[in-house]
């Protein structure tokens, strides 16, 4: 039998339980990489700000290409995760809308870049782009239907457009420091709402 480690673990629970962890913080630093230096980045500073050695890269992502993809998975997760968490915590429905699309516009930024580096492959690109409206589109359509439930704005949006068009205004941010898509959202999202019956 083999033996437990001090938590009640066996040591290859233990070692499957840091290799998760592990994997986790570098694509962490990974991403967060990405959005100051591009995903052609190189590995060396990938390690150095996810604290672990190049190995433990190379031993999660043996190509630079997967390491991109697993990024962009994990960006997708994490936005899908937060819209059910932001309808439990948030003020309102609208409040948590506007959070969401706040993460959401986070994402686009960070996925700058991902896009391109995939178009080599283009079959793992289309892959990933119907995971993204798979994992994406039922989280904005909760969003968009609780807070029209809530009468916070008008029926009809539908979450495709809506994603579609935060999508369009996000594009030109890095080539423009004068241009702000977040003010622009802002201004679409007041459009979503119902007129304030006096």
């Amino acid at each position: 039998m083999a033996a437990e480690g001090p938590a009640g673990e066996s040591p290859s629970r233990s070692k499957r339980a840091d290799a998760q962890r592990n994997r986790e913080t570098v694509l962490t630093a990974a991403a967060e990489v990405f959005v100051t230096s591009g995903v052609d980045a190189p590995i060396r500073q990938i390690a150095a700000q996810a604290g672990v050695g190049m190995a433990t890269i190379y031993r999660h992502f043996p190509t630079r290409s997967d390491l991109v993809t697993a990024v962009y998975q994990h960006q997708i997760e994490a936005c899908a995760e937060a819209g059910p968490n932001l309808l439990t915590i948030a003020a309102s429905p609208l409040d948590a809308l506007r959070q969401w699309i706040d993460l959401f516009v986070d994402f686009l930024v960070t996925k700058h870049g991902l896009a391109d580096a995939l178009q080599s492959d283009s079959d793992r690109f289309a892959a990933l782009h119907a995971y993204f409206l798979d994992r994406l589109l039922p989280v904005c359509a909760q969003l968009l239907d609780a807070a029209v439930e809530a009468g916070d704005i008008r029926p009809g949006t539908q979450p495709y457009e809506l994603m579609r068009g935060i999508g369009n205004l996000c594009i030109g941010r890095d080539n423009d420091p004068r241009y702000d898509p977040r003010r622009l959202i802002s201004l679409l999202l007041q459009g979503l709402q119902r007129p304030q019956t006096s």
